[in-house]
């Protein structure tokens, strides 16, 4: 199964996620993600901290990627979510 997920960088207490697509049998950090669609930092405000690739997102979600609960909260705030409800239509 394929997910959208975070795999963490930065340093210690300075977190920043990139947003991937991954197989759920590799290790979040270990092995190579199939894509890498945007990148997440907490520390920024709400309308700076996601910078996802829309149209990259909306293809993995209609291949059927499943989007892990903290990637689906972050997509609906960023309206992802929305769009894709309304293209399945």
């Amino acid at each position: 199964m394929i997910k959208i997920r975070l795999a963490r960088l930065g340093a210690k207490k300075k977190p920043i996620y990139r947003v991937v697509v991954a197989d759920v049998r590799n290790a979040r950090n270990n092995g190579r993600p199939v894509a890498t669609i945007g990148q997440y930092d907490p520390a920024k405000s709400l309308s700076e901290a996601l910078t996802v690739d829309t149209e990259a997102a909306l293809e993995w979600l209609g291949k059927g990627a499943q989007p892990t609960d903290t990637i689906r909260s972050l997509f609906k705030r960023a309206g992802i979510m929305a769009q894709f409800e309304a293209s399945k239509k």
